[in-house]
C-alpha cells in the first residue's frame, strides 16, 4: 500500500511505514521491541485508523508472559516478575490458545481515521473513533470472538486497521488519552453488569476495585442505581472511595463476622486466588457471581455447597454482548461516567510503563502516545 493510493487525512499525511512496538514471544521485557515496520495493507471491509493514544491493560502484560496457559497457575505480577526469554513461547498462553507472535500489541484504542478499505465511508476521514476490541466474529448469537492485540494486531503503534464494524465515532471533550482508558476495562465491566442483571437497588460486591476493570465497575453501577462494597488495600481506600463506592474495605473477614453468609446480590471478582470461597460465601441465596479474570491466581477452592445449597449462578464473561460499547459511548457522551487517567508515557517508552503499570500504585489507568 503506498501513500499514493491512500485518501489522505484532514490533518495527517499518510505515511508507507510506521513505529510499533512488536511483541516477538512470550518473555520479559526482551521481547517488546519498537522499530518501524510496515504500514497495515488494507482490505475490502477495514479501515485505518491513526493511533491517538493506547490505553494499558493487565491483558498485554499477561500475553505476553503467557499467563493464559493451563500450565500456569500463579498470579500475574508473580508471572511478570518471574518470566524470562528463556521458558519459550506456549502453544496455549493466548486468548484463542496460541498468540500469533510476533504481534502488535494495544486493546484500547481511541484513533483518527484516515482510510477506508470500501467506498462509501469517506464522510467519517477525521472523525475520531473509538474501537470495540471484542469482536463476535460469527455474529452475536454466538460467543466465538477474537481480540484486537491478542488475535489481530493492535494499538501499540502509529496506525492501526480494523473492521469498519468495530469503530465507534464519539463526541466528546475528554482527550485522547482519556478516550483511551475506556475500551477494555470499561467494556469488561459494563458486560459482567449487564450479564450479571445489575440493577437499582442491588448490593454489589467488588474485588480488585483498584484496578482499571474494578474501578469502571464501581462507576458503571453506581450509574445502574446499584448499592457499592469495594474490596481494596488499605493506601488505596481513599482513591476508591472517590471514584464512588459506598463503603471501602480491605477483606472479607469483618464482614463475614458482622453479618454472616448472604449479604450481597452480586459478587464481582476478578481477582479469585484464595480469597474466592468467602465472596461466595458473601453472596445471597439466588445471588449472582461474575468474573473476567483471576489476578490473584486462577486455581480456586470451591466447595460446591456454597454454590448448589443457596441457588447461586456463575457467569464467566469474555465476549461482550452487542449493547456493551454503543452503552460506554451514550455513558461518555452523556457524562455519565468520567475518565481516570493519572499519566501518558511515549509510545518508546513502553517498557517503562509497563513497569510502572505493575507497581499498582494508582487507581488510575496509564496510556501510551504514539508519535511522542
Amino acid at each position: 500500500m503506498s501513500e499514493k493510493n491512500l485518501p489522505q487525512s484532514n490533518k495527517h499525511p499518510i505515511p508507507s511505514t510506521m513505529m510499533a512496538v512488536v511483541t516477538t514471544g512470550n518473555g520479559g521485557y526482551d521481547k517488546l521491541e519498537y522499530k518501524r515496520v510496515p504500514l497495515p495493507q488494507l482490505c475490502t471491509g477495514e479501515v485505518l485508523l491513526k493511533v491517538l493514544a493506547a490505553g494499558m491493560n493487565n491483558t498485554e502484560i499477561n500475553t505476553r508472559v503467557g499467563w493464559y496457559s493451563k500450565s500456569v497457575i500463579s498470579s500475574t505480577e508473580v508471572l511478570s516478575e518471574t518470566q524470562t526469554k528463556s521458558l519459550g513461547n506456549k502453544s496455549d498462553g493466548g486468548w484463542n490458545k496460541t498468540t500469533p507472535f510476533p504481534i502488535i500489541q494495544g486493546t484500547d484504542c481511541c484513533g483518527e481515521v484516515v482510510a477506508f478499505g470500501s467506498d462509501g465511508y469517506e464522510h467519517l476521514v477525521g472523525s475520531r473513533v473509538l474501537v470495540r476490541a471484542c469482536i463476535r466474529s460469527a455474529g452475536f448469537q454466538s460467543l466465538d470472538n477474537i481480540w484486537m492485540a491478542s488475535d489481530f494486531d493492535g494499538a501499540f503503534a502509529e496506525y492501526v486497521k480494523v473492521p469498519i464494524s468495530e469503530i465507534f465515532p464519539v463526541i466528546c471533550d475528554w482527550t485522547d488519552a482519556e478516550l483511551a482508558t475506556i475500551p477494555c476495562a470499561y467494556g469488561t465491566a459494563e458486560n459482567m453488569l449487564h450479564r450479571s442483571g445489575c440493577k437499582s437497588g442491588d448490593h454489589v460486591v467488588i474485588t480488585g476495585a483498584s484496578g482499571g476493570v474494578g474501578s469502571a465497575t464501581i462507576q458503571l453501577a453506581k450509574r445502574r442505581g446499584a448499592r457499592v462494597t469495594a474490596i481494596t488495600s488499605i493506601a488505596k481506600i481513599d482513591a476508591v472511595r472517590s471514584v464512588g463506592a459506598d463503603k471501602v474495605i480491605t477483606n472479607t473477614n469483618n464482614l463475614l463476622a458482622a453479618n454472616g453468609d448472604g449479604f450481597f446480590d452480586i459478587a464481582v471478582d476478578n481477582v479469585a486466588g484464595e480469597g474466592f470461597p468467602k465472596i461466595l460465601q458473601l453472596l445471597k441465596r439466588g445471588g449472582v457471581y461474575v468474573s473476567s479474570g483471576a489476578i490473584a491466581g486462577p486455581t480456586v477452592s470451591l466447595d460446591l455447597r456454597d454454590m448448589y445449597l443457596k441457588d447461586i449462578t456463575m457467569i464467566g464473561t469474555t465476549a461482550w454482548d452487542e449493547p456493551i460499547f454503543q452503552h460506554l459511548i451514550s455513558y461518555i457522551e452523556k457524562g455519565e461516567i468520567r475518565p481516570l487517567l493519572v499519566k501518558t508515557f511515549p509510545l518508546c517508552d513502553i517498557v517503562l510503563a509497563q513497569k510502572a503499570f505493575l507497581k499498582k500504585e494508582h487507581v488510575e489507568k496509564f496510556a501510551l502516545l504514539p508519535g511522542h
